[in-house]
């Protein structure tokens, strides 16, 4: 089949990752790789990779409209403020890749079907897509949900500045998405980037504080959910749990990466863009 065009906004270490990714996809074909500065890292690898780049931003697929019919957004929460109006009258299927939370939060192993309805759709965090399917198979199961923590930890190398930069966007975005997706009323969200060597896998654990807590019940929905998950994202496994203390539910999650722009020690690079273009091929198979 034809592949459709996309356009990658943002050429830090998420856009570099995706790029890496669509190369090898069946459905997408990456039509320009779009940053601000042509010695950046990202737009040096783009055209080792013989892929057409430019620094212009936000202004290139402004004078070439017809450039992509897709655009992955992945700079900042702030950016994308200023991008999604643009791209909405340019009727551009938009995947944000920012904590911005314009559009339609997207767990694809949970609401795939949901966010395809929107022409902007936001993948929330790295943190959330490793907590969310948890957080939905314990809504899905759990009765009189107290209250659910997340607290996500990856190598320090593995975040960019933009990461940096959108670390308040990162801890709303986050405990939004729980909150939507789980039920709960009460969220919270830690990230610690931590900066051993050598460096370590992403790591999150999820704890749920709940009345009564069910795991007979919680299991088969969570083995589900976490297949689901592994279908886009095979370095995603449950390493602890889930276990019961005090009336609060455990589980720990690793995810591992695929090591195709970072070492595969950078599993929030791999979860978040694993899902991004798990929708983006979904919207060209359509």
């Amino acid at each position: 089949m034809k592949k459709m065009k996309v356009a990658i906004l943002g050429s830090g270490n998420i856009g570099t990752d995706l790029l890496i990714k669509i190369i090898r996809s069946e459905y997408l074909e990456c039509s320009v790789f779009i940053g601000r500065n042509f010695s950046s890292q990202g737009i040096q690898k783009a055209q080792s990779l013989n892929i057409k780049v430019s620094a212009d931003g936000i202004d290139y697929i402004k004078k070439n409209p017809d450039c992509c019919d897709i655009v992955f957004d992945c700079t900042s929460a702030v950016s994308h403020f200023e991008h999604a109006p643009v791209l909405a009258d340019l009727k551009k299927f938009v995947v944000d890749l920012t904590p911005a939370k314009v559009g339609t939060m997207c767990i694809p192993a949970v609401n795939m079907t949901e966010a395809l309805k929107s022409n902007n759709v936001n993948m929330i965090t790295c943190g959330g897509q490793a907590s969310i399917p948890v957080a939905y198979a314990i809504g899905q199961t759990q009765t009189e949900i107290e209250y659910i923590e997340v607290v996500s930890a990856i190598a320090s190398k593995s975040a960019g500045p933009a990461t940096r930069v959108n670390l308040d966007e990162y801890i709303h975005t986050t405990e939004e998405g729980i909150k939507k997706f789980s039920g709960t009323m009460r969220s919270k969200a830690i990230l610690n980037l931590n900066p051993a060597i050598p460096c370590i896998n992403m790591q999150t654990t999820i704890m749920a504080k709940v009345k009564q807590p069910n795991i007979e019940k919680l299991k088969p929905v969570l083995d589900q959910v976490i297949q689901k998950v592994k279908s886009y994202v095979p370095g995603y496994e449950i390493i602890v749990g889930p276990v019961v203390e005090d009336g609060r539910i455990f589980i720990t999650l690793k995810v591992k990466g695929l090591g195709d722009y970072l070492p595969a020690y950078a599993g929030n690079l791999d979860i978040i863009n694993c899902a991004a273009l798990a929708i983006a091929e979904e919207y060209a198979k359509k």
